[in-house]
């Protein structure tokens, strides 16, 4: 397996959407020291650890209280249930839930995700998966909160929820991320209007992909943040490698390639972005 390359700049960045939990990272013999070492070598000083279901909100609340300013790295955890894990969730779900987000700041929670519509897996009937979304939606307006939104091949539903949320002016200001957004420019124009930002991943660094560069272009600067998703998305350089952190930095890079900026300005103002959403300082 070939070796991976890593950035070595200057610019300091805030990676808004790593998995550091993941049974990938064990199943390589790679530690979350590993990982966070990494991390601040590339210039990595921020990162927010979601959520797909109870269990892996626990892990994300224990990794941001456990490992935080290790290595130098500010870390913050979301809890939430994914749409892929709509079937398990219950009233106990639910008040795991109200207690995270009522006890957030020592439990160092930024965010309510990630939540929302899969419809290229369905492992969750739908019907479940739009119950489960707005119970969640309500839950982030209640304890104002922002919550990082998942749609996949969902956005008419999607769109339609958020809508009504938003006429019923039961959304924040700033609702939250579209996280790895792959809806059209349309879809990511109206999120932008109802006050979301837009997370970018590693398909932006794809070559066959047109659609997330035009939607990177036209989105304005104060409503972007980048992300790894890892250990998916691995941009190029390292695309078929498994994701960290610590790759973001090429994320950022593309970015900046399509706005016309250098990296440094490129991540300065995201990571700005990224303490705005998550209510940092």
């Amino acid at each position: 397996m070939r070796e991976p390359v890593y950035y070595s700049g200057s610019a300091e960045f805030f990676d808004t959407h790593a998995h550091i939990y993941d049974r990938k990272y064990a199943d390589c013999n790679t530690t979350v020291e590993d990982i966070l070492q990494r991390c601040r070598a590339s210039g990595v000083t921020s990162m927010l650890i979601p959520a797909d279901s109870e269990e892996t909100s626990r892990l994300a609340v224990d990794m941001a209280v456990k490992y935080d300013s290790f290595e130098g790295i500010t870390l913050y955890a979301s809890c939430g249930v994914h749409p892929h894990e709509a079937k398990s969730y219950t009233e106990d779900t639910e008040k795991y839930l109200r207690d995270c987000l009522e006890n957030r700041e020592a439990k160092k929670i930024r965010a309510l995700g990630e939540i929302g519509l899969d419809y290229y897996y369905d492992l969750s009937e739908r019907s479940v998966q739009r119950v489960v979304f707005e119970k969640q939606l309500e839950l982030a307006y209640e304890y104002d909160v922002p919550f990082i939104l998942h749609e996949r091949d969902a956005t008419g539903d999607c769109l339609d929820i958020l809508r009504r949320f938003y006429k019923e002016g039961r959304l924040r200001s700033l609702p939250g991320v579209c996280h790895c957004c792959s809806c059209s420019l349309e879809a990511s124009q109206e999120l932008i209007k109802m006050g979301f930002y837009i997370g970018f991943d590693g398909p932006l660094t794809f070559k066959n992909n047109k659609k997330t560069p035009e939607v990177a272009l036209n989105t304005p600067w104060d409503r972007i943040v980048i992300e790894t998703d890892s250990p998916y998305l691995t941009p190029e350089p390292n695309r078929g490698l498994i994701n960290e952190p610590c790759h973001v930095a090429y994320v950022c890079g593309k970015l900046a390639e399509i706005k016309g900026v250098t990296i440094e300005e490129a991540a300065q103002i995201t990571y700005d972005n990224g303490n705005k959403i998550y209510g940092v300082n």
